[in-house]
């Protein structure tokens, strides 16, 4: 296999950056306007973050004790085909391939392209008096263009994009800290925006609406499980894999409450509704027009850093599938100047720039977020069968309860959120049950390659 010629070489530090790094992306940046347009209520906001949160939390404490007992490279796809059968690690495999990383892709480029526009409106402003394009086509444009310029150098070769990442990476995590300490230390906000609420009546639909928002928010979460997907590489994973996710998780439940705290503090919430580009808002309302501006345009490069990253890895992803003959057997093809797998990462730009062309930011994230939400039930709820099956491993503190509240969040959250958006529901689950008869095909072709062998 691939993956004894990996060495363990990640210690904690980085092990929890990568956590760290994978999870902020743009979920934080572009999720609290469109929760605020539903829910009505800041202070309720900020619970279901802090609820989330915790979700997120027992997430990482539960793959924290199967990255320990199972310390190889691929996370849900080893465990899912190790604890139950290999057609489940295809098919997480295979989500990952449109949704996991697709996806997202797609996402942070048309959340790019909404504070680009805040930014400099009357380029839109333009285009459309000049006839060339409305402005829903000039936020499609801009997001195609940018996921064609990074796949371009990321298909140059690995060493001149990772250089490229490294510096998104190191601009992100500055940002936050000058959003937050600048945020705070304006005298122009007010806390009072937070009294500025209406109560949710306790019915059915208001429900719908918190289980729709409650999958927004774990999006944002997502990549609370990024280490286990380098369990090969990591010195002593007993210990330092199980740390990396709850380190890295913990410190991003609370970087993501700071900052929709600060959102409040700078947008009353009647402003903030429906607001994609909420970042840039809040720092224009704190420190007027030019501070807008110039946030704008460094919270849409910062995007960047989460884009650039899932262009590097998900094509790596598909490549072992394809290498083990589990998907397209181009998709394994190296290109021989650069090194890379280009077919998998053309492919990939191209599912990407389908999914920003096909739908609105909200319709994508909806798609995104039901789907990427269905294996992780199946990988915890794998915890139980391991303390069966392994008696020997390591056990971290907390089960069952820890198990039993993710389990029962996200099945509750899956359920609500298919009553309140049936559509792109219905969409996601049809690409899961797309991946069963692929499992079937890859495997026979695969059989019969290798008799031919």
């Amino acid at each position: 296999m691939a993956e004894e010629n990996l060495q363990r070489k990640l210690g904690l530090f980085p092990a929890t950056n990568i956590v760290i790094a994978n999870m902020i992306g743009a979920g934080i940046f572009t999720t609290s306007g469109l929760l605020m347009a539903g829910l009505n209520n800041p202070v309720l906001m900020i619970v279901l973050w802090a609820v989330g949160g915790v979700i997120a939390l027992c997430g990482a404490l539960s793959y924290g004790e199967l990255g320990a007992a199972m310390p190889g490279a691929g996370g849900e796809y080893l465990f899912l085909s190790k604890i139950y059968h290999p057609i489940f690690g295809f098919l997480s495999g295979w989500v990952s391939f449109i949704v996991g990383f697709s996806a997202p892709i797609a996402a942070s480029a048309m959340g790019f392209s909404e504070y680009f526009l805040r930014a400099v409106p009357g380029f839109s402003g333009w285009l459309a008096s000049s006839g060339i394009m409305n402005e829903v086509w000039t936020r499609k444009i801009i997001s195609i263009s940018v996921i064609l310029i990074f796949t371009f150098i990321h298909y140059r070769g690995i060493k001149t994009g990772a250089r490229i990442q490294n510096l998104l990476t190191i601009l992100k995590v500055l940002l936050i800290a000058v959003l937050l300490f600048a945020g705070f230390s304006s005298a122009n906000g007010s806390f009072s925006n937070f009294s500025n609420e209406k109560l949710l009546n306790p019915g059915f639909v208001n429900w719908k609406t918190i289980g729709l928002s409650l999958m927004w928010i774990m999006f944002a979460y997502s990549g609370w499980n990024a280490s286990t997907y380098l369990g090969a590489e990591i010195k002593n994973p007993v210990k330092i894999l199980p740390r990396s996710l709850i380190y890295g998780t913990g410190i991003v439940v609370i970087i993501y409450l700071a900052l929709n705290i600060l959102y409040v503090y700078g947008i009353n919430p009647e402003q903030m509704k429906g607001v994609i580009s909420v970042g840039g808002l809040a720092m224009g309302n704190l420190f007027g027009k030019s501070a807008e501006v110039l946030f704008s345009l460094l919270i849409g490069f910062a995007l960047f850093s989460s884009l650039s990253a899932f262009i590097i890895i998900g094509p790596r992803v598909y490549y072992s599938m394809a290498k083990d003959g589990l998907f397209f057997k181009s998709v394994a093809r190296i290109h021989p100047r650069f090194q890379v797998p280009s077919n998998s990462i053309l492919l990939q730009c191209l599912i990407a720039c389908i999914l920003a062309l096909s739908g609105s930011f909200e319709q994508v994230l909806t798609y995104m977020g039901f789907a990427l939400g269905i294996f992780p039930l199946l990988t915890v709820a794998g915890v139980f069968r391991l303390r069966i099956s392994n008696p020997g491993a390591l056990r971290i503190a907390g089960f069952p309860v820890t198990q039993i509240i993710y389990i029962a969040a996200g099945i509750m959250i899956l359920l609500l959120s298919f009553l309140e958006r049936p559509a792109e529901s219905s969409v996601a689950l049809g690409t899961v049950l797309v991946g069963i008869p692929m499992y079937f095909i890859f495997k026979k072709v695969s059989g019969k390659a290798t008799n031919k062998a």
